[in-house]
């Protein structure tokens, strides 16, 4: 990005002879939602800390607004960082936790309890002031932490699996609740999570890491629907994977010849194909069509067998055998009123899907 906010430039971290970042290079523009994700040990933490100052990079430098942020110590930084636990006070009510950033600055009794005010009704808790820490539920707990953290009117905000603590239902609402105070404030977040939903649903961009570098750096839609390489496909949602080998290439076509699929055709994309390739396959199980009967027309199909379902309230999952692989296919449809039948496994189905539907990734 050109006018990148936040700007990390050829960082790599070690500690000892452990490399846990390596040559990672990351522009993140001003008031963007930035995600950091991957499974653990992947460097995500890392790289949150040394934004945040409690680690040095072992070479290259972060820029924060322009400024380099090596010799920055974190208290003079324009970051604030919102962990998992929380770290409510228990000894403390609602307004002193929120309050308790601003107790270095010199401000009178009536901007401090001004600006507790208006944090209190960014995190929709007005009448919760005078609450104590044992009487709030998490979520609430995490709405405190975030007003506590924005009070300081950082520039960054900083956000180490805010919602990983929460249950389902409340991490679902807390999503929703924190992408709308992100688009009120304003500012630039950065977050890490290992939840690729949790991702996708917040995020304006995403950088999948793995082994302290980033695979992938794109939109949620991005890397859904065009994941770079097979680490990325498969740890964005479910794919379903088929070796092939590229028969023909014609301009941006490419003709392949799939195991368990036979001949396909689909679009190259980027990537430069030659015949002969060893290449890999790729579609998402909903974008396969399950049928009992062979669609008419030219659509693209292969017979199988129904070997297992499962029925999953508004959705359901099948898998299907087919010829030359191991591995059954996963197929996800909604559940609509002629929907193929959950309760009838072990019988012949089709699967059918629309060329643009297939990614093509190079073999690894």
């Amino acid at each position: 990005m050109t006018d990148a906010f936040i700007s990390i430039q050829n960082v790599d971290k070690f500690f000892g002879k452990f490399q846990a970042i390596d040559n990672v290079s990351i522009d993140i523009g001003h008031g963007e939602f930035f995600s950091l994700l991957g499974s653990s040990g992947c460097g995500k933490t890392t790289l949150l800390r040394m934004l945040a100052g409690f680690e040095n990079p072992s070479s290259g430098e972060i820029y924060i607004d322009g400024q380099p942020m090596s010799e920055v110590p974190p208290h003079y930084r324009p970051v604030n960082m919102v962990f998992q636990n929380y770290a409510i006070f228990p000894h403390l009510n609602v307004r002193d936790n929120i309050a308790y950033g601003l107790r270095r600055q010199k401000l009178n009794k009536a901007k401090k309890n001004e600006m507790v005010d208006e944090m209190l009704e960014l995190i929709k808790l007005p009448e919760y002031g005078d609450r104590r820490a044992n009487e709030l539920s998490g979520g609430q707990r995490q709405r405190i932490a975030l007003a506590r953290s924005l009070i300081l009117r950082p520039k960054v905000l900083l956000l180490d699996e805010p919602l990983g603590a929460l249950d389902k239902q409340l991490r679902e609402q807390m999503q929703l609740e924190l992408r709308q105070l992100q688009r009120t404030v304003g500012i630039t977040f950065v977050f890490v999570t290992h939840d690729q939903e949790e991702a996708l649903t917040l995020s304006d961009r995403i950088a999948v890491m793995a082994h302290g570098r980033v695979l992938q750096l794109d939109t949620p839609t991005g890397l859904y629907e065009r994941p770079g390489s097979r680490d990325v496909a498969s740890f964005i949602g479910t794919m379903n994977f088929f070796d092939g080998k590229v028969s023909k290439v014609e301009g941006t076509k490419v003709s392949v010849e799939a195991q368990g699929l036979g001949q396909i055709h689909g679009e190259r994309g980027e990537r430069a194909f030659a015949e002969g390739d060893r290449i890999q396959v790729a579609i998402r199980p909903e974008k396969l069509e399950l049928t009992e009967e062979q669609p008419n027309g030219g659509t693209a199909t292969v017979k199988g067998t129904l070997r297992h379902s499962a029925y999953l309230g508004e959705r359901s999952h099948f898998f299907v055998e087919l010829d030359g692989l191991e591995k059954p296919v996963a197929v996800s449809a909604q559940n609509k009123l002629d929907a193929i039948s959950v309760t009838d496994d072990s019988r012949p189905v089709w699967l059918s899907w629309e060329p643009e539907s297939l990614v093509l990734l190079g073999a690894e």
